[in-house]
């Protein structure tokens, strides 16, 4: 097993930042119905970086291990950054060819996220967004 396959089943195996957020800024979830695999990604931003994320889901491992592995990398990155982010981006971050129905599971959680900072971003434009940043704390479940 090459270095790459072993972060995915570590990510895998112990997902990090799995988990829900109280007063979270965004929340988002996609289902890929052809495969199963489910994604909701919830976000804290302050001045505009995102500086709490959390992720649930079910699915196959490469959907669950790079929704891990995506809430590491893009921690403290600016929402700006986070909506550029691409299909290179996901190929970088994985390290091995996938076919495309696999990488479509990579992209679930890349695009959940997205969809996320998108409404937020809508709201903060339209003036209706929250002001209760500091109320975003990881749920204990």
């Amino acid at each position: 097993m090459d270095f790459y396959q072993q972060t995915l089943m570590d990510h895998y195996r112990y997902p990090r930042n799995r988990g829900t957020l109280e007063g979270a800024d965004f929340k988002s979830g996609l289902y890929n119905p052809s495969c199963g695999d489910k994604v909701s990604m919830e976000g804290c931003v302050q001045d505009g970086v995102l500086i709490k994320v959390m992720f649930e889901g079910t699915g196959c491992v490469i959907s669950q291990a790079t929704a891990s592995l995506l809430t590491e990398l893009v921690l403290g990155k600016s929402i700006e950054d986070i909506v550029a982010l691409d299909n290179e981006f996901l190929h970088t971050i994985l390290g091995m060819e996938l076919g495309p129905i696999r990488f479509k599971c990579a992209l679930l959680p890349l695009q959940a996220l997205q969809e996320g900072v998108a409404r937020y971003m809508q709201s903060r434009s339209n003036n209706t967004c929250s002001t209760t940043q500091n109320l975003c704390e990881p749920s204990n479940k």
